[in-house]
């Protein structure tokens, strides 16, 4: 069975529209376009659309890749670049932006996630140990640091780790400990494995392609069992959750859910695969827009669960 994990939750971020292969989407005061693959269907909306601050295009439209940003827009510097804008959900304040490769420095999809992070380390009433590979900008840790989580950040771009560290002082979460590291995320893990260091609850947003710090080639279909193998090493006696996401168009829910379900198999517990989505305003339809699949264990509450090493 397919779990659509989606956030009812009013914020300043809506999907206005979507067809002919692109998405309409409003980040606070601006509004983009961006590609949607999947949406073949038409569009709803007409004035809309032409209404933008900018949309990105791909290089399969057979033309250059990138932004194209409107001179009009509040806030641009100039015809390729656009200042930082403020966030938030939930009270939790971050960055929105133009980045290189589309996106616009966070996943509104996965707020469903960062709620549900939120919720269950602050049932906790003994302190959590959160990790994040591959976190980007940070905004699930932010939640996780907010909840009284200890929270490890990693992730394999200086640049990227900066706003991480830019969108905790816009918080006001700065007074709280993150760590955050600089790291090729299966060398960490190993260093993490000899040192014998544990975590209670795993989030981690593989790419499909990637390079690390000092060139290490990442594949996420030669390189997820092994990336399993090693969390399960660090996984404490008492594991309260851990997450994967894949944006990789050729990965389902359900293999991601069978890959995690075997590294589970010690524990006692549940996994549920899905999808991210988020409501469409047009239509009120359920766009997809991610895999993910989440353990839990099966007494969650007392956070009691046999996990053989």
């Amino acid at each position: 069975m397919i779990k659509i994990f989606y956030t009812k939750e009013d914020w300043d971020y809506e999907l206005l529209d979507t067809g002919n292969g692109e998405k309409l989407e409003r980040f606070g005061k601006h509004t983009f376009i961006r590609p949607y693959e999947s949406a073949v269907w038409s569009k709803t909306l007409e004035k809309e659309w032409k209404q933008i601050d900018g949309k990105f295009i791909t290089s399969k439209k057979g033309e250059k890749a990138g932004w194209t940003l409107s001179l009009a827009s509040d806030g641009v510097e100039n015809s390729k670049k656009m200042k930082k804008w403020e966030m938030s959900y939930k009270g939790i304040k971050f960055f929105a932006f133009p980045t290189p490769f589309r996106h616009l420095g966070f996943f509104p999809e996965q707020a469903s996630h960062w709620d549900f992070i939120e919720e269950k380390i602050a049932s906790q009433k003994n302190s959590v140990k959160f990790l994040n590979l591959f976190g980007y900008t940070g905004v699930a840790s932010l939640f996780a640091l907010r909840a009284g989580a200890e929270v490890t950040h990693l992730d394999a771009s200086k640049q990227t780790l900066a706003l991480a560290k830019e969108n905790q002082k816009l918080s006001e979460l700065d007074n709280l400990p993150m760590r955050i590291i600089c790291d090729d995320a299966l060398k960490f893990l190993d260093r993490e494995i000899k040192r014998g260091n544990k975590y209670d609850a795993i989030i981690m947003d593989p790419p499909k392609f990637g390079r690390g710090p000092k060139g290490e080639i990442w594949k996420l279909e030669e390189r997820l069992p092994e990336l399993l193998e090693k969390i399960r090493k660090i996984l404490s006696d008492k594991p309260l959750f851990v997450i994967l996401t894949s944006y990789a168009t050729d990965s389902s829910s359900l293999s991601l859910g069978y890959a995690l379900e075997e590294t589970m198999k010690r524990c006692a517990g549940k996994v549920e695969a899905g999808e991210l989505c988020v409501l469409e305003k047009s239509k009120n339809r359920t766009i997809s827009l991610a895999n993910t699949v989440v353990w839990t264990p099966s007494l969650a509450s007392d956070r009691v669960v046999a996990l053989e090493k």
